[in-house]
């Protein structure tokens, strides 16, 4: 199923996003031309001109150590950030690195709210700590000692969550700066490395990819992990309870959901000043002194609001769902379905598979070897593990990945786990939903249990004001 021998080509993974352009004029330096790569094509597989036998691909950032650790790509690019955050926990010897090139890279740094030290909130109790990296963000803060932390994984904006959500974050320096946060250390000096999967690099000859990657010019100052110096021990106050909070607190969200929010809300007659179709403050005015609008990601606010955090969020029917298969007792639920925003979230597949069912693609793939393990590459890990689970796969292996996701299949997985709202870009890139797993809308949720007091009164108004409206939409 997988390429192998010494006819396969040397398979390199490049980044997309920021890191693009860079990279694009480095690789046209040493005559290592991917024709539409820098322009930001959307296609995700290339040739490299002149030079036969190499196939290229183009992955998130973060998703490119674990494709290369795998064994799938034989060399890479990628930040030092993803490296590390995989080899931290993970003390891989399958992924090389080989050298640092002249790429600027994001540095990491641990912040909290303006005017504080990590000494005084680590002091103050355990210390509530957003990321996106939470392997490096583990090793910072064993390395500085903090004696006691809840680390938040968040999908993205970790440096949105501090003071009232968190009291640090594990985020870029710029992200933290631009947020106005207090920067309390280094955790990362970024850089930008070449890397290579060992076993490729011991058995394969590479030499028509790697001489020339390799004369890419080094990086003048070294980035990696940082080792802070540890905290002075000291007597740690035990927390008192905090006082019942009496805000309510919504979090509505930006990106591709936000202009179908703000849609819904109209319809229910609410309004937040600051936050519109194509443009949102991170704090919206409520209009209502007991009100506090956040804008945050979708993905988060499901854990937001079983911390207690969050009162009422408008988020993806399939970023519950995708939550509570990790957490299944969480106390989180669907208050309202705001009938928007509507897709389909399924199992896809090439449409070159001769086949109808998602029973009939295992019984294809597996012809010639039974014990072949599916992958399954997806966004939502837990649901992608799920569905895995559900429909009886046997051996299989769920990738993780961040975007990019319709390059995945075939080379690199037989199904991802994906969302389509009109099914033109699975179109374009040759694939199919062969089996549907929901319906998303967006929708309201809050917590299993009802707010006491002027916040559940306020959380009831909300929900049957919401809920009125898309009955009358969907009505209409």
């Amino acid at each position: 199923m997988s390429a192998g021998g010494s006819a396969s080509p040397v398979r390199v993974a490049l980044p997309r996003g920021d890191l693009r352009g860079p990279v694009d004029a480095h690789l046209r330096d040493v005559d290592f031309v991917v024709e539409g790569y820098g322009s930001g094509a959307r296609t995700y597989r290339f040739e490299v001109e002149r030079r036969p036998g190499i196939a290229v691909r183009v992955f998130s950032d973060q998703d490119i150590p674990i494709q290369v650790a795998l064994g799938h790509y034989d060399l890479g690019i990628a930040s030092r950030t993803w490296i590390d955050e995989l080899l931290v926990k993970h003390h891989l010897d399958s992924v090389v690195p080989l050298r640092q090139i002249d790429v600027a890279g994001e540095d990491l740094v641990a912040a909290g709210a303006p005017g504080t030290t990590l000494a005084e909130v680590a002091s103050a109790g355990a210390v509530r700590v957003a990321t996106e990296y939470p392997n490096l963000a583990q090793h910072y803060l064993a390395h500085a000692r903090v004696p006691d932390y809840r680390l938040f994984e968040v999908w993205a904006q970790a440096e949105a969550w501090p003071p009232q959500d968190a009291e640090m974050a594990v985020a870029t320096r710029r992200a933290a700066d631009k947020e106005g946060l207090e920067v309390y250390g280094e955790v990362h000096r970024g850089g930008v490395w070449l890397i290579a999967n060992r076993e490729a690099l011991a058995r394969r000859d590479l030499s028509a990819a790697l001489e020339p990657l390799l004369r890419i010019p080094l990086a003048p100052e070294a980035g990696g992990l940082v080792a802070p110096p540890p905290l002075e021990a000291a007597t740690r106050r035990l927390a008192s309870p905090p006082p019942e909070r009496e805000v309510f607190r919504i979090a509505v969200p930006d990106g591709h959901a936000q202009r179908h929010t703000v849609a819904a809300l109209a319809d229910a007659g609410i309004s937040f000043p600051g936050y519109a179709e194509d443009s949102a403050q991170r704090y919206p005015d409520s209009g209502l002194d007991d009100v506090q609008v956040k804008v945050m990601r979708p993905q988060d606010m499901p854990r937001a609001v079983a911390l207690g955090q969050i009162d009422l969020a408008l988020t993806g029917r399939d970023w519950l769902r995708a939550f509570l298969a990790t957490f299944p007792a969480a106390p989180v639920v669907e208050l309202c379905d705001l009938k928007r925003s509507k897709y389909l979230l399924g199992a896809v597949v090439t449409e070159d598979l001769p086949v109808a069912t998602i029973d009939e693609a295992v019984a294809y793939w597996r012809r010639d070897d039974p014990e072949y393990p599916i992958r399954v590459a997806s966004e939502y890990v837990s649901l992608a593990d799920e569905y895995a689970r559900s429909r009886h796969l046997g051996k299989y292996r769920v990738i993780p990945i961040s975007g990019a996701s319709e390059g995945f299949v075939p080379e690199d997985a037989e199904i991802l786990i994906e969302g389509t709202e009109t099914g033109t870009t699975l179109r374009a890139n040759r694939l199919t939903m062969i089996d549907v797993i929901m319906e998303s809308t967006n929708c309201a949720i809050g917590a299993a249990t009802r707010p006491a007091g002027r916040r559940g009164d306020l959380r009831d108004d909300f929900v049957a004001r919401m809920a009125t409206a898309a009955a009358a939409t969907t009505a209409g």
